[in-house]
């Protein structure tokens, strides 16, 4: 029998995992990783925080350890930028005119920045925060500016704002939604963090929506608001979201919906065809859904993998995420419901724990500086454990101690 040819597109953590878990399942096959860049897939959740301080360089994190995909026995192909996808032939074409045949494909070509059209990819002092360049572009600009003004007060406009005002720049951020982190976390948590950026000096301008933006000059950008103020900053960072990287699916005929859409082993509507990560749109629990988060990446492109190679999982995983600010590490766990019930477990000054309760179950969970309790939620989620509402607001009640009922 001939080895299979698996290819998956995208040096991202779904997509690394998906060429290492392939590999192991079929060791036999042989796999391709794919990816635009002209370096080893490296971790990205440090570009924004630990990259920007001088503490890491991106190549000190590589996803698949200090011996690279290599050393998984994955083929990496650096600068491979696929323009099409053949699937009648099985074949994915490159840029550069070559054809790579797969009798099974992985994509995960991730998300891409959404733009703003005042502030365009390219314009002179305004920076997008997606790879390894854009970050070093950003902390060399860092160095020798005073004044930074951050577009969005998400995770990643936050996490640049904090990276920032620790270097000593003066940061105003610019939120269009009536506080920050609005989508991400309720508002006892989001208080918390937005008191912890003004305790460093941190502006935040909420309810705040951006009407222009001109440079001035070459040492300076100036932004208009709606509300008629004017902002002035040497630099400018864009964190308005991201929007799922679609088009070779799409072009292929794939169905595209906010992502592309796969079923719950992670197969689009052509069987050879599989999807993980950022751009893909599976069966949540509530419905299609699309989650942008490393460890999301990292689960889903696992099981993407291993389909690929010929298994029949399922993915399943309880989604989590983390953001570091200051001092804070900020985490989530589960998946948030409409019509929950929401218990606050009061903790000490800097530490605090929000969970939401559907149906007598634990649903969701987020903390700040609360890891330990977090992955006791996870284990009370995943379990479906039923729940007690009075214990689990009870700070002197282990949360361990719940998921022994």
């Amino acid at each position: 029998m001939t080895a299979r040819t698996i290819l998956v597109i995208g040096g991202g953590p779904a997509g690394t995992f998906a060429a290492i878990s392939a590999k192991k399942h079929d060791p036999a096959a042989a796999v391709s990783l794919l990816t635009r860049e002209a370096c080893e897939p490296y971790e990205k959740p440090p570009l924004s925080k630990a990259v920007l301080l001088g503490r890491v360089a991106p190549e000190d994190a590589l996803i698949a350890g200090p011996g690279g995909v290599a050393g998984h026995d994955v083929v990496l192909e650096m600068r491979a930028d696929c323009s099409a996808i053949d699937r009648d032939n099985r074949a994915v074409v490159l840029a550069d005119g070559r054809r790579m045949r797969f009798d099974a494909l992985v994509l995960a070509t991730g998300s891409a920045p959404r733009e703003i059209p005042q502030l365009p990819v390219g314009m002179p002092r305004v920076h997008y925060l997606r790879t390894d360049a854009d970050a070093r572009s950003l902390k060399a600009a860092l160095r020798d500016s005073r004044t930074l003004l951050v577009i969005g007060g998400g995770l990643i406009g936050l996490e640049v704002a904090a990276s920032a005002a620790m270097l000593g720049v003066k940061v105003t951020v610019v939120e269009v939604a009536p506080r920050i982190l609005m989508r991400v976390c309720d508002e006892r948590t989001g208080a918390a963090v937005h008191d912890a950026h003004v305790r460093h000096e941190v502006d935040i301008r909420v309810s705040t929506a951006l009407a222009a933006a001109s440079l001035v000059r070459d040492d300076r950008i100036e932004v208009v608001t709606t509300l008629g103020e004017r902002f002035a900053a040497s630099l400018v960072v864009v964190g308005t979201g991201s929007k799922p990287d679609t088009r070779l699916g799409e072009a292929a005929g794939l169905a595209v919906d906010d992502g592309i859409v796969v079923d719950a082993q992670c197969r689009t509507t052509d069987p050879t065809i599989l999807a993980a990560g950022d751009c893909a749109r599976f069966p949540g629990p509530g419905g299609l859904a699309r989650l942008e988060n490393w460890i999301h990446a990292q689960d889903q492109g696992i099981i993407a993998g291993r389909n690929a190679a010929g298994a029949t999982d399922t993915y399943s995983a309880v989604p989590s995420f983390w953001s570091e600010q200051y001092d804070l590490y900020i985490q989530g766990v589960g998946w948030p419901v409409a019509d929950s019930t929401r218990v606050h477990r009061m903790l000490d000054s800097d530490r605090l724990l929000v969970f939401d309760v559907k149906e007598g179950r634990l649903a969701y969970a987020m903390g700040i500086n609360a890891r330990r309790d977090l992955a006791v939620a996870r284990r009370l989620i995943e379990r479906r454990v039923p729940i007690d509402l009075p214990a689990l607001a009870d700070p002197g009640r282990p949360l361990a101690a719940l998921s022994k009922r």
